[in-house]
């Protein structure tokens, strides 16, 4: 028997996208599978782990909890929008610069993450960003490097940098 699939419609990275999904399909599966963006990483699969953090109409999700169906409509950001023309975001390169990069299984979870904090909060203090980034879990490099990363951004902001 063929499963019923629903055309949905919504912006991915800045370019309109219509996909046909069934009412069981992941957000992850139709990231990753479906669109061959696989820069966001299927980790836990229970939304602990956050590794599969995109950002959602402004606000973090876990793709692995959001069904594809709901995203209708919307506007959702990957670790792969985030670059410009080859340039990473300034994000992406602090990381590198900082070495928060180790296996590099959690870090687009962890940038998306930071990304939202520092979009609605361009200066957070060293608590915010660890409050921030509580939903990630990181098991190479602890977390002094990854919020060193994330402050340095901000610290180093002037105007809209964290926002491209």
């Amino acid at each position: 028997m063929a499963v019923a699939k629903t055309l949905i419609e919504f912006t991915l990275n800045g370019k309109k996208i219509k996909a046909e999904v069934a009412a069981d399909r992941l957000l992850i599966d139709l990231l990753r599978d479906d669109l061959g963006l696989t820069g966001t990483k299927k980790g836990c699969g229970v939304g602990e782990c956050g590794a599969c953090t995109v950002i959602l109409d402004g606000k973090t999700v876990d793709s692995c909890l959001v069904l594809a169906l709901v995203v209708d409509g919307c506007n959702i950001t990957t670790i792969e929008g985030l670059a410009n023309n080859g340039t990473l975001h300034p994000l992406q390169q602090s990381f590198i610069d900082h070495g928060a990069v180790q296996c590099g299984f959690c870090t687009p979870g962890m940038i998306m993450s930071a990304k939202a904090l520092l979009d609605e909060n361009p200066k957070p203090t060293r608590d915010e960003i660890k409050v921030a980034m509580s939903g990630n879990v990181c098991r190479c490099t602890g977390y002094k490097k990854i919020v060193e990363s994330v402050a340095a951004v901000s610290e180093g902001c002037k105007g809209e940098c964290c926002h491209e």
